[in-house]
C-alpha cells in the first residue's frame, strides 16, 4: 500500500469528494488562481518546501499548511490623479501564516508586482521570522505601479486608499506592514495616520519603519544591511576568510545594498563592484560607498563615479571577488550565471535572488550561500523592536538596538550553522528545517478549529 493509499496518511475526516484531482507541481496542489505552467516566484518557495519536507518527521503531516497562504486580499485602488482623471491600480495583501503570531511584512510599489510574487514574499517572511525566532507569521503587500511616474500627492492618495482597502485585515495584533521596494518611512507615516483615523485613535504599532518622530525606531534604516553584514561576517569566520581586504561585490545600491556595502567597508573590506538600475561600476582598488552614494544623489546614476570603470550589466557576474551580495530583486542568480560567479561566499540581501537549480550548482562548486531568510532578517528584527517599543511607549538608544540586533543575528547564524553541519546540508536547507519545524509545531499544538 502506498503512502497516498494508507489511511494513516490522511488528515482526520479526509474523504474522497469525487472531484477531479487538481493539477500538481510535484506534490503540490496548485490553487486555481495560479497558472500551473507559469507559477512565478511562488514556484521557488514551493520547491524549497519540497526539499525540506523529508527532514520534518511527523510534522510533515501538516506540511500543506506551508504551501497555502492563509488569506489573500486583492483590492482595487482608485485615486484622483493631478490632471483630474481617475486611475485604478491593483493591490494585494497576503497573509501566509499566523500560527506563531500576527502577520508581518512589507509593502512594495512596483510596476511588475504580481500575486505570485507577493505570495512568495509573504511565505519567505514566515520562514524568516521563524528562523530568527520572532513571534510573527508572514505577510506581504504590493501595488502594481511605477512610482517614478507619479507625484508625491498622487502617491499619498494611493497609499491612503490602499490602507483603507486592506484595513479590515491589518492591525497592531493582526498584520503589521513595513517598507519594502519603493516605499519608505513617509509611506508608513501615511499608512499609520490613515489606519489611526479610521479606528479613531493613534495606533503607532500598525506599521513599522515609521519616522522616529512618529514612533519609529532608531537603527531601522540600516537594519537590513547591518543584518547582511553580521551574518556575512559570521560566515566568513566559519570559512576562515579574513575581513580585512576582503573583496565584496554588491548588486543593488538601495537601502539594503548601500548599508551593507558601507558597513563592510567600515570593517576593512574592499568594495570592488557596485551594480544598480543605472549600471555597473568596478574598481579593483576599492570603492568608497559614501562617495558612491553622494555621486548617485548628485547625478542620478552610479556611472561616472571617479576612480571606477563601467562594466556591461552581465559582466557583473564575472567580477573577481570573495563575497557577493545580491541585494536587488528575485531570480538574479540563475543557471546561466551561477557558474561564472567567483565569490566563495554569497550573502543574499534581496528576497529570492537565487533560483533552486542555481543553488544546487553553487553548492557543487563549493560556494557557501547565506540565504535571504537569514541574511536579510535584520530589518524585521528591528521592526520587532519598534513594535515592542510602540506597545510599551519606552524607546531604546541606537546602541542598544544595534547590540540586540547583532546578538540575535549572530546567535541565529551559529545555531543554524550547527544544524547545517549536523545534517550535512546547505545553510538554506538548515534554515528551512528549523523554521518549518517551529511553524508546524505551533500548527500542531494549536490544532484545527473547529
Amino acid at each position: 500500500m502506498t503512502a497516498t493509499q494508507d489511511p494513516s496518511h490522511q488528515n482526520p475526516g479526509q474523504q474522497n469528494s469525487g472531484h477531479q484531482p487538481q493539477k500538481k507541481y510535484g506534490a503540490h496542489d496548485i490553487p486555481s488562481y495560479l497558472d500551473p505552467n507559469n507559477l512565478g516566484p511562488y514556484e521557488i518557495y514551493l520547491e524549497q518546501v519540497e526539499r525540506v519536507t523529508p527532514y520534518l518527521g511527523k510534522l510533515a503531516y501538516w506540511v500543506e499548511t506551508l504551501k497555502r497562504p492563509k488569506r489573500i486580499l486583492v483590492v482595487d485602488v482608485p485615486i484622483h490623479l493631478d490632471d483630474g482623471t481617475v486611475a485604478h491600480f491593483e493591490g494585494y495583501r497576503v497573509q501566509h501564516n499566523t500560527s506563531r503570531g500576527p502577520a508581518k511584512g512589507g509593502v512594495r510599489f512596483h510596476q511588475d508586482v504580481t500575486l505570485s510574487e507577493v505570495m512568495a514574499l509573504s511565505a519567505w517572511m514566515t520562514i524568516k521570522n521563524a528562523a530568527v525566532n520572532l513571534p510573527y507569521g508572514g505577510g506581504k503587500g504590493g501595488i502594481r505601479i511605477d512610482p517614478r511616474k507619479y507625484s508625491t500627492g498622487e502617491l499619498e492618495r494611493l497609499t491612503r486608499r490602499y490602507t483603507t482597502e486592506i484595513g479590515l485585515i491589518i492591525g497592531p495584533e493582526k498584520d503589521i506592514p513595513a517598507p519594502d521596494v519603493n516605499t519608505n518611512p513617509q509611506t508608513m507615516a501615511w499608512m499609520m495616520d490613515t489606519y489611526s483615523m479610521n479606528v479613531g485613535r493613534t495606533a503607532t504599532g500598525v506599521v513599522t519603519g515609521k519616522p522616529v518622530s512618529l514612533g519609529g525606531s532608531l537603527g531601522r534604516a540600516d537594519a537590513t544591511g547591518r543584518g547582511v553584514f553580521v551574518s556575512g561576517a559570521e560566515a566568513m569566520k566559519k570559512l576562515g576568510m579574513p575581513m580585512q581586504g576582503a573583496r565584496v561585490a554588491v548588486q543593488g545600491f538601495g537601502n539594503v545594498g548601500e548599508a551593507a556595502a558601507r558597513i563592510f567597508h567600515e570593517h576593512g573590506a574592499r568594495i570592488v563592484a557596485i551594480q544598480d538600475v543605472s549600471g555597473t561600476v568596478h574598481s579593483s582598488a576599492g570603492i568608497d560607498p559614501a562617495a558612491a552614494l553622494e555621486h548617485l544623489r548628485r547625478t542620478g546614476s552610479i556611472l561616472g563615479l571617479p576612480g571606477t570603470e563601467e562594466l556591461k550589466r552581465d559582466e557583473f557576474w564575472d567580477v573577481d571577488c570573495d563575497v557577493l551580495i545580491p541585494a536587488a530583486l528575485e531570480k538574479q542568480i540563475t543557471l546561466e550565471n551561477a557558474g561564472r560567479i567567483r565569490a566563495k561566499l554569497i550573502v543574499e540581501g534581496a528576497n529570492g535572488p537565487t533560483i533552486p537549480a542555481a543553488d544546487d550548482l553553487l553548492a557543487e562548486r563549493g560556494v557557501t550561500v547565506v540565504p535571504d531568510v537569514l541574511a536579510n532578517a535584520g530589518g524585521v528584527t528591528v521592526s520587532y523592536f519598534e513594535w515592542v517599543q510602540d506597545f510599551s511607549s519606552f524607546f531604546w538608544t541606537e546602541d542598544e538596538i544595534n547590540k540586540r540586533l547583532d546578538r540575535i543575528m549572530s546567535e541565529a547564524f551559529v545555531s543554524l550553522w550547527d544544524v547545517k553541519e549536523r545534517h550535512g546540508v546547505t545553510l538554506r536547507t538548515a534554515v528551512y528545517i528549523v523554521a518549518c519545524t517551529r511553524v508546524l509545531e505551533a500548527r500542531a499544538l494549536r490544532g484545527l478549529y473547529p
